[in-house]
């Protein structure tokens, strides 16, 4: 449970190289399907002619064929091989990254890593631009030019930092139906480690190369992004108390969780909150909410919810009052990974939920996203986001003949 200043950097690669090792080894029956619909001059700006339904369908019946396991008779449905088909079509080797990097994350050395990053992609002729992040209160503004520029040039938008700056450039993303990719720079990079996305510099930017896209759920908090977990109550203040802490001793996992211990020791209030869901009203009395959309987390912390997550609904943890020493004992039991079943513990996987304090007077309320706190207006309506974030995961690597 308790687990650069707003400028572009300016780098960008020159003309396009021929396609890279990572790309060629992509399976050949989804490459010649790629090749027949380019032949056939298969682009978006056909796509809602006549001509371009027929164009589909042809590549449709191709892909069919194509995507078939050995030895199956009949080819996989239609509908399954146009999906498969336009998941090949929206990364090619032609396709710029637009890259949002925040310098302040994790604790490697930024610079080296952004340089290795730009010898990489340009020794592989992909065109790229940095939006190069030194200040979190500019982290928004360059999201939002990163993805104007994606749209434009029709690019896929990559988030290189921790969780906090992959959800601010989700946030900027989702609506666009863009690519989205990730280089994970932070601490604990939950998302990336649930969609198999390597940790190393080197290896994440590789991946990128040849990765295929693959629909992510995303959580909201009214109108707000969250892709591993929101919450409110002791949540938030512990993150507020870990980020003081960073800026002092460092950005290491060892500081991380001091820090959490220190928190927890501390008196905590209780939160009045009001509940609404699956047309249920409940008052609670709580020092803290949770909200988990990431599988990775939920399952660490031995919750049964984590496998909600996967049929587009959300985990909830209502941590019932208790004093200092038994969250103590729920912090260890949640690292145990023993969180699920504990008596002092509500845990439920909800489609919608509306949270309220009891004092309606309350104008907002603190609460926690991926790491990140803001204040939001209450009601807070946590539910699943209508469309999925496009994730870039790497390429499935073909089966070991047998």
């Amino acid at each position: 449970m308790f687990a650069l200043v707003g400028a572009s950097g300016g780098s960008v690669a020159g003309k396009n190289l021929p396609v890279s090792a990572a790309t060629a080894r992509q399976s050949e029956p989804r490459a010649s399907a790629r090749n027949e619909a380019w032949r056939l001059g298969l682009t978006r700006r056909t796509w809602p002619s006549v001509v371009g339904a027929v164009q589909i369908a042809r590549v449709t019946w191709l892909f069919s064929r194509e995507a078939s396991e050995p030895g199956e008779r009949e080819p996989v449905w239609p509908a399954r091989a146009l999906l498969a088909f336009l998941r090949a079509m929206a990364i090619s080797a032609d396709t710029p990254f637009f890259i949002v990097f925040n310098q302040a994350s994790g604790s490697g050395d930024a610079r080296a890593a952004q340089a290795e990053m730009q010898e990489l992609l340009s020794a592989h002729g992909r065109r790229h631009e940095f939006f190069v992040v030194q200040d979190a209160k500019q982290i928004e503004r360059c999201a939002e030019r990163a993805v104007e520029a994606a749209v434009r040039e029709h690019g896929a938008v990559i988030a290189a930092g921790g969780d906090g700056t992959i959800n601010a450039v989700a946030q900027a993303t989702l609506p666009t139906g863009r690519p989205f990719g990730i280089l994970p720079q932070g601490t604990f990079n939950y998302t990336t480690r649930n969609h198999g996305i390597p940790l190393n510099c080197k290896d994440a930017t590789l991946a990128l190369l040849s990765a295929e896209i693959a629909p992510m759920q995303v959580g909201l908090v009214n109108d707000r992004v969250f892709l591993v977990n929101a919450s409110l109550g002791l949540y938030p203040e512990l993150l507020e108390n870990r980020e003081a802490d960073k800026k002092r001793l460092g950005r290491y996992r060892s500081v991380a969780i001091f820090s959490g211990l220190k928190s927890l020791l501390r008196e905590h209030r209780q939160l009045a909150l009001e509940i609404e869901r699956d047309n249920d009203h409940e008052l609670v009395r709580t020092p803290a909410l949770f909200v988990g959309n990431n599988q990775l987390q939920l399952k660490r912390a031995g919750l049964p919810e984590a496998e909600a997550v996967e049929h587009r609904q959300l985990a909830g943890v209502v941590v019932k009052p208790v004093g200092t020493l038994a969250l103590l004992w729920l912090a260890l039991r949640g690292a145990l990974g023993q969180l699920g079943g504990a008596e002092r513990v509500r845990d439920f996987s909800f489609r919608s939920m509306s949270v309220a304090p009891r004092r309606h007077r309350t104008r907002l309320v603190k609460v926690a996203m991926d790491g990140e706190v803001s204040w939001l207006k209450p009601p807070l309506v946590f539910s699943v986001a209508p469309k999925a974030l496009q994730l870039m995961k790497p390429a499935a690597q073909p089966a070991e003949p047998s």
